[in-house]
């Protein structure tokens, strides 16, 4: 029976002045200075990595940075490929909003631990649900085109959550109740065609939770 082990990885940390407006899938600067501070989180987490895994990544350049992050420190450099259905939650009309006023803007009361409500479909944008469906379609595609194999996915929060979600037969509202780090690890495992979750939010020494 194929076991396909999944370690997701979130991105690095996201610049300070990028932070104070809703990002979602837009594509912004990652905190350089952070990174830079946190070398050794990275070689500890190339560390945990099996050394003989396939990489995936999405067209955020955050995601990228972060694989190379973990290659300069120790993991050997390996091909990544563009799976454009990690990326993260499209808030639409409310991407670039500033936190402090985006209370304004939404329809429906937002999530204790999420910008809006996890109901909430923003125009020209998508629900938390739709994250998981869209999130549950990759990972039944990866592990189907990979049978026994080591996925690394370094992707996004909203996609861990959705993808912690997926495994464990949970809801929207759910989910976002998940803690997920900046460069942390979380682990599934589909075994036949039954998943489970190894882990959650394995966050390396001297990295703080965002």
């Amino acid at each position: 029976m194929d076991t396909t082990r999944f370690w997701l990885i979130r991105h690095a940390l996201v610049a300070a002045e990028e932070r104070v407006a809703l990002y979602g899938n837009r594509d912004v600067a990652i905190c350089e200075v952070t990174m830079a501070g946190q070398r050794s989180a990275y070689v500890t987490l190339g560390q945990r990595l099996p050394p003989q895994a396939e990489w995936f990544v999405t067209p955020l350049s955050r995601t990228v940075l972060t694989a190379r992050a973990i290659f300069e420190g120790g993991y050997p450099e390996t091909p990544l490929t563009v799976e454009p259905g990690l990326i993260e939650q499209n808030f639409g009309a409310l991407q670039g909003i500033e936190n402090a006023v985006l209370h304004q803007h939404v329809r429906m009361p937002p999530h204790d631990f999420w910008p809006v409500s996890h109901e909430e479909r923003p125009h020209e944008g998508e629900s938390f649900g739709e994250v998981i469906d869209r999130v549950s379609a990759v990972l039944q595609r990866l592990a189907d085109d990979h049978g026994d194999a080591d996925l690394v996915l370094v992707c996004h929060g909203g996609v861990i959550r959705a993808a912690l979600a997926f495994a464990l037969g949970v809801g929207a509202d759910a989910a976002l109740r998940f803690s997920v780090g900046n460069i942390s690890l979380s682990r599934l495992e589909r075994r036949g065609l039954a998943w489970r979750v190894v882990s959650a939010n394995e966050t390396m020494a001297g990295v703080p939770v965002f």
